[in-house]
């Protein structure tokens, strides 16, 4: 088997570890930034012999770099939303169907099969722009929804809430994927009642509106939806993965993808579990650019797997986190 078809097969850290190390070994050899920097870092390939010791890539690389493996051309190109005149990221991605089976398993994993569920989606900001991998997952999961009132809502709040109450009528399993400060517009203009909801924020205010402490925003907006918990997605145009949280801020990945912490003042030490620092991604879906990356995000990782996102570096634009340093 391939080592990009053991990707979604991994069941343990084992597993995890030998894949990884096989995706790294040949990431050195066929990205040519990324083979660049680990020379430049003196670091032997071959004396690597555990995922903890691999050079993580800085993320600022995507923004003035063509990280693809050589001899590659792009399916599709992702880019980041930014303020005119800003670099913005860009992924270039080889093989679309990697990131197809990627958001699939991983939302089929966390929430069941889409088939089941209806999929809102509120994501003008998105939506008014092209290159969003945010926007290729929701397309694609309301593609494969069997609701008919899957789909996208811009501006026209009426019909979301006419959708929300009708659906809530029938008790069908709704997800309804928002910008932030679209739900907040939403709740500002209507109350309401649907416990069963679940509410999937996808990151930041975009400028529109002035930025909110986690818990401040989830409290407006579990009490504007009268849901439980306000769920979050921890994605990003560099990685074709991405974790989940069902609550408190406290996200999970699927078992293809693995968050570490680096020191903040040491970029390639890494910390224990119990420390804040710098978060380190390992995406293996990243199979085609670059698996291992260093983020600009500071988080905390928790023993039983879960981790906290409690800020960034700057104001790069990462899906699910809006929780921005004052």
């Amino acid at each position: 088997m391939e080592i990009a078809d053991r990707i979604f097969t991994i069941q343990n850290e084992e597993e995890f570890n030998e894949i990884a190390l096989q995706i790294f070994r040949q990431q050195v050899q066929r990205v040519p930034v990324y083979k660049l920097y680990v020379e430049l870092l003196n670091i032997l390939p071959e004396s690597v012999k555990h995922y903890r010791d691999i050079p993580f890539l800085p993320i600022q690389f995507f923004k003035t770099q063509e990280i693809i493996t050589e001899g590659s051309s792009p399916e599709v190109i992702f880019t980041s939303s930014g303020t005119t005149g800003m670099v913005t990221s860009q992924h270039l991605v080889a093989d679309k169907a990697l990131y197809e089976q990627s958001f699939r398993k991983a939302f089929e994993q966390f929430y069941g099969s889409v088939a089941d569920i209806a999929v809102l989606a509120l994501l003008p900001s998105y939506l008014e722009r092209s290159g969003s991998s945010l926007i290729y997952m929701v397309d694609d999961l309301i593609k494969h929804s069997k609701q008919a009132e899957s789909g996208y809502f811009l501006y026209n709040h009426d019909e979301l809430y006419q959708a929300l109450l009708h659906l809530k009528a029938k008790g069908t399993k709704t997800i309804l994927f928002g910008v932030t400060y679209a739900l907040l517009d939403m709740i500002e203009k209507y109350q309401i009642d649907f416990p069963e909801l679940i509410v999937m924020e996808t990151g930041g205010m975009k400028g529109k509106r002035k930025e909110m402490v986690r818990e401040e925003l989830h409290a407006l907006l579990c009490k504007g939806f009268n849901v439980p918990t306000i769920h979050s997605e921890y994605g990003m145009t560099e990685l074709l993965s991405q974790g989940y949280s069902y609550g408190e801020g406290l996200f999970h990945t699927p078992k293809w993808m693995k968050i570490l912490i680096r020191d903040t003042n040491d970029p390639l030490t890494l910390l224990d579990n119990k420390k804040t620092g710098a978060i380190n991604v390992i995406d293996l879906a990243n199979y085609h650019s670059c698996s291992f990356i260093a983020t600009q995000d500071l988080g905390k990782y928790h023993p039983d797997g879960s981790f906290e996102i409690l800020g960034r570096f700057d104001n790069s634009d990462i899906r699910g986190c809006n929780l921005l340093v004052q």
